[in-house]
């Protein structure tokens, strides 16, 4: 009889996926961390093309199915789920991504964008587009995330700015702004909890 998923361990169910030996190897480059795996690189030492494309493939279903889970729950009753959605989008990417979650007047999730892209150190946010993208989606309220590459989370003066600057032009069209999330490598840091909204 097999033992349940729920009971094996990291490497064993990494095991399922790419094979024990090579498993093994990967947690240890990793320093045993599961989340490293999912979203940086593979180690070069092991980044043959499927075992990266199996380790893709879990983290894509991760995000599915925690964007599923968001449409139909209530995003402040459940924020965890945005939170860990909003890191397996973001964390791995090379240059900054700003990214609207768009929500209903349940805050239930219609769509989740990557509205803007940026270099490695910054992005152009323009919030004449959110604006238009929430009237389009008839959004009672939004949740903004970005990435840091460097890894830090520490809200820069320029991410407040942004936030308040959104936030008012939201305000005139009745979109409240729920939080604004910034993600860095494992780290996640919303604004809303920090009070800077």
């Amino acid at each position: 009889m097999s033992p349940k998923i729920e009971s094996m361990s990291d490497a064993d169910l990494l095991g399922v996926l790419v094979g024990n030996c090579h498993a093994v190897h990967l947690l240890k480059d990793a320093s045993g961390s599961l989340s490293q795996l999912l979203h940086e690189p593979a180690p070069v030492a092991y980044a043959q093309p499927w075992i990266l494309l199996k380790l893709k493939a879990a983290a894509e279903l991760v995000r599915r199915s925690l964007f599923e889970t968001m449409q139909h729950r209530d995003s402040l009753a459940s924020p965890t789920a945005a939170r860990t959605y909003l890191q397996v989008a973001l964390a791995k990417r090379d240059h900054e991504v700003f990214m609207v979650l768009f929500l209903d007047v349940q805050n239930r999730v219609i769509a989740a964008e990557e509205m803007f892209r940026g270099t490695l150190t910054q992005t152009s946010v323009y919030p004449r587009e959110v604006v238009k993208r929430v009237l389009e989606l008839n959004a009672a309220a939004v949740i903004f995330a970005h990435n840091h590459p460097s890894g830090g989370t520490e809200p820069s003066r320029a991410d407040e700015a942004l936030t308040r600057t959104l936030r008012e032009a939201l305000a005139l069209i009745d979109c409240r702004v729920l939080d604004h999330v910034i993600v860095g490598g494992n780290s996640v840091t919303s604004m809303a909890e920090r009070g800077l909204l």
